[in-house]
């Protein structure tokens, strides 16, 4: 019925099976990660209690919105804290840990981490929703920037998986980063240090390195970078992880579409402007005013304009 597959696929199934313990493979043995879509269900629903109605979620019973609330964040708790077990379970063994048996608990830590922190939050986020309304005036209300605005979407995102970051949970945040990455164009590392009145307007293109640090009420436009200027190496010749590199960015700083700004050790001082396509390696003081000196345009008329043919 199906002569047209010609290929052996006992062969290939054997060749594709193969690997028993390596990385690409997600095989029940102990135990298995959750996969992508199951993260982005609890990253969705993490959402849902922070915007109750909003997003495709459903709305909040008025009468019950207490009650209900408290059954969503239960379910979310247990289904997250599997996930995070799982994804504990699977860097142990990548690492070969040899202090296993407190995954289930690490789990447990760090989803209550997460439970604790969402009426934070949610405030944060609301700082971050005026500073979009107030910085935008093609805003026309507050629901518009939560409802329709990618970069409101790539920093709720944020502000969930930064916390199981920081609470070094595998895995999960760099599927939640991703996922709004994909949705909006919009690259945030979860461990980036991201203070509240954040706005990034448009948004497509920006890339946030995993060591920034940047401060309250800034906001940065389309095709920012703040990025690594390089990655010392060790004696193997491979990238060391966990140090400083990529730039901060103190409170009150605007950042132009298209500017780069690299390395750990650069800071812009508070107050200061970025303008479009800077290119930026080195420190900056306060109330800095950085822009290219950009040449004149020179315009030539090639041909007469319609008026003059008519005369």
């Amino acid at each position: 019925m199906h002569q047209w597959i010609k290929a052996d696929l006992s062969t290939i199934a054997s060749a594709l099976s193969d690997c028993r313990d390596c990385a690409m493979v997600n095989r029940e043995k102990g135990f298995r990660l959750s996969g992508r879509r199951a993260v982005w269900q609890v990253l969705d629903d993490l959402v849902g209690l922070l915007f109750p109605g909003c997003h495709g979620h459903e709305t909040l019973p008025v009468d019950q919105g207490e009650e209900t609330m408290e059954d969503r964040l239960r379910a979310v708790a247990i289904t997250l804290k599997k996930q995070a077990q799982e994804a504990y379970q699977y860097q142990c063994a990548f690492d070969q840990c040899r202090q296993c048996g407190d995954c289930a608990t690490k789990a447990e830590t760090a989803v209550l981490a997460l439970l604790n922190a969402l009426p934070d939050i949610k405030a944060t986020l609301r700082e971050d929703m005026a500073a979009a309304y107030e910085g935008d005036p093609a805003a026309r209300s507050i629901m518009e920037v939560v409802m329709s605005y990618p970069g409101m979407q790539a920093i709720t995102v944020h502000r969930l998986a930064h916390v199981l970051y920081q609470q070094g949970v595998p895995l999960i945040p760099r599927i939640m980063s991703e996922r709004a990455h994909s949705e909006t164009g919009i690259d945030i590392h979860p461990g980036a240090q991201i203070g509240p009145g954040f706005f990034i307007d448009h948004g497509t293109g920006v890339v946030i390195g995993e060591t920034c640090v940047i401060g309250r009420n800034v906001k940065i436009y389309q095709g920012v970078t703040l990025g690594a200027l390089s990655f010392p190496k060790d004696e193997q010749g491979r990238p060391i992880k966990g140090i400083k590199r990529h730039p901060n960015v103190e409170d009150g700083v605007t950042i132009y579409a298209g500017a780069t700004i690299l390395g750990g050790d650069t800071t812009i001082g508070a107050g200061s402007e970025i303008g479009g396509n800077v290119w930026l390696t080195h420190s900056v003081p306060p109330g800095s005013r950085v822009y290219n000196q950009q040449p004149r345009p020179v315009i030539r008329r090639s041909r007469p304009s319609p008026s003059e043919i008519r005369e």
